[in-house]
């Protein structure tokens, strides 16, 4: 068995179907039962999957091995998001859990996380564990086989998001309390008569997201909500090029939806759409979470080297410190729980909040976002902290790269560093993930190698789009030579 093409990148194995194959994954899931056996884990193992047309055949093999090698294996009864996954392991007390899942990337490829039983994504001393463990499958004699049971992973997830939602809007007094007089349907939103479109992109929020919002009273316009494992022939990426009838419905004044929701194909990812405007950028809708969670929270922010500098100016505003972390929800995740921090997340779509498993999920999102556009609309809140805080511009572009050059271009890049980019001088580099240079200005400008594609991400922050332009033409002619 080659195991050279199976590689952990920021977020777990994903390759085209030519190479992610049977044999492999099996392998992996082999790789993965030797690990906890060997970390004394015997718990249960949950394994969930997403809605491509071969994501439910590699779940059933990876529990096969599973089982041949001693543990109990949890099936969802449907392709579920990831989210859901993650719950269940911390919920149940379980070994920890696959997600059999390639995100947003096009139908012809697939992918496999492994999580483990903290429910936060696996960090490097986890992943280069289970690759030093990779092996053709064995098996225990079948006396002592494991066995499958399909499982409800959304209710209790559901469950769990809406008295942690429900405790933010009564403003925080019983987050993560366990109370049975409660009622964990207490987030009632119909009495704000708010419509919210919502795209499930045909991947695994659909039946999710959609009856969560429904359970919290909203009224909901559903689109791409039928299980289609092509995704309509594209990819599930909950980008602006890819919403034209959601932004459409949403910025139409006679239409009834006054929010637009869209998941990526695992729904871990959100992306909010607002009548003003239009596809609201990533940065800007963390911004306004943070904003709303501290109006009855108090608590730090975790946010990627890649995400926007206005997440800083906000806690400053409220006296709170941010912490800054590698592009990868793995190190946000571990700096929630170091720091205690009440929001993290990451320019690309991906955020959690204290008293919620530390995984990135998109269903938990949506709801948040539809409490706080009840609350205040999302397009004013954003409105009132850019003008409090600055107009705030980020925007990226890719330059092509083989994975296995990535190292030595940003080797090469470390002796290229200029003194200036677009006739501003330089005040600072950061190498946390990259290189990140730090402008006179206090616009910024990064270079970091993808974890999940063959291309170096160049991203670049200022005031005005014009500037960020300026500064992505000057960080691509920066990188392209060294390629």
């Amino acid at each position: 068995m080659d195991t050279d093409a199976i590689t952990f990148g920021t977020d777990g194995w994903r390759a085209t179907l030519e190479e992610f194959t049977t044999p492999r994954v099996r392998t992996v899931g082999q790789a993965v039962a030797t690990y906890l056996t060997d970390e004394g884990r015997t718990a249960p193992v949950v394994i969930g999957y997403d809605a491509r047309e071969t994501s439910r055949g590699f779940a059933e093999e990876l529990a096969r091995v599973l089982c041949a090698n001693g543990f109990d294996v949890l099936l969802p009864e449907r392709d579920r998001p990831t989210p859901l996954v993650a719950h269940a392991i911390v919920e149940r007390n379980l070994a920890g859990g696959f997600a059999v899942t390639a995100s947003h990337n096009p139908p012809e490829y697939n992918g496999v996380k492994f999580i483990p039983h903290t429910g936060a994504p696996a960090l490097p001393a986890v992943t280069d564990a289970i690759a030093d463990r990779l092996a053709e499958p064995r098996s225990l004699p079948e006396r002592d086989h494991g066995t499958v049971r399909e499982v409800d992973l959304a209710t209790p997830h559901a469950d769990a998001a809406f008295e942690l939602v429900s405790s933010i809007t009564r403003g925080g007094d019983g987050a993560g309390r366990e109370d049975e007089d409660e009622d964990k349907d207490d987030l009632d939103l119909s009495d704000t008569d708010l419509t919210v479109a919502y795209d499930a992109m045909h991947g695994s929020g659909r039946g999710t997201t959609d009856t969560a919002l429904e359970r919290a009273g909203l009224a909901v316009d559903r689109l791409r909500c039928e299980r289609d494992p092509t995704f309509g022939g594209g990819a599930p990426e909950p980008a602006a090029e890819n919403l034209a009838e959601l932004i459409e419905l949403v910025t139409d004044p006679d239409s009834a939806p006054e929010l637009g929701l869209a998941n990526d194909g695992d729904a871990d990812r959100l992306a909010v759409v607002t009548p003003g405007r239009g596809y609201l950028d990533e940065n800007l809708f963390f911004a306004a979470l943070y904003d709303y969670l501290l109006e009855s929270d108090a608590g730090s922010a975790v946010r990627s080297v890649s995400t926007t500098y206005l997440i800083d100016r906000v806690a400053e505003a409220h006296g709170e410190p941010v912490h800054e972390v590698p592009v990868g929800f793995k190190w946000v995740a571990r700096a929630m729980a170091d720091h205690d921090a009440l929001v993290g997340g990451e320019e690309s779509g991906g955020f959690t909040v204290r008293g919620h498993v530390r995984e990135k999920d998109g269903i938990l999102m949506a709801l948040l976002a539809a409490a706080m556009h009840a609350a205040e609309p999302i397009d004013d809140r954003v409105d009132r902290l850019l003008a409090e805080h600055g107009t705030v511009v980020q925007d990226k572009t890719s330059v092509a790269c083989p994975d296995d050059e990535k190292t030595r271009v940003l080797s090469d890049l470390e002796t290229e560093i200029p003194d200036a980019v677009a006739e501003t001088p330089v005040a600072d580099v950061n190498t946390a993930d990259g290189f990140k240079l730090l402008l006179e200005d206090g616009s910024w400008l990064l270079v970091r190698p993808s974890g999940t594609e063959p291309v170096l991400r160049v991203y670049a922050e200022a005031e005005t789009d014009d500037r960020v332009q300026t500064l992505l033409v000057a960080g691509t002619e920066l990188v392209e030579p060294l390629v």
